[in-house]
């Protein structure tokens, strides 16, 4: 078994220059831990894979295509490949993310 700890993770490089650490790496899947201050946003990208975000605390605002929501604590939001999508936190408060990609991304986004 393996337990990792947040909060212990390494920082991850991301061109967003957002707080991201890997939880888990492997070719079945990536699961990234995200917090975005406020007003912190990340730049509208496309991903060559699915992802899923989970919100697990705040209401940031999540774009997916043309639409936009402000996601509550406890929803799932879905993005499929080759899609645009984008996350930004407009409130007072942090908002911390789950990002699952499926399979392993193993390309680079593509930023708008």
């Amino acid at each position: 078994m393996e337990i990792k700890k947040v909060k212990d993770l390494p920082l991850q490089e991301n061109p967003h220059g957002v707080d991201l650490r890997r939880l888990y790496n492997h070719d079945n899947a990536q699961a990234m831990h995200m917090t975005l201050q406020p007003g912190q946003s990340l730049r509208a990208h496309i991903t060559p894979v699915d992802v899923f975000f989970y919100i697990l605390e705040g209401t940031p605002d999540v774009q997916v295509g043309d639409e936009t929501v402000t996601a509550e604590k406890d929803s799932v939001i879905e993005s499929t490949k080759n899609i645009v999508h984008c996350l930004s936190n407009k409130s007072n408060s942090i908002a911390r993310i789950l990002v699952v990609k499926a399979p392993k991304q193993t390309t680079k986004a593509i930023l708008l």
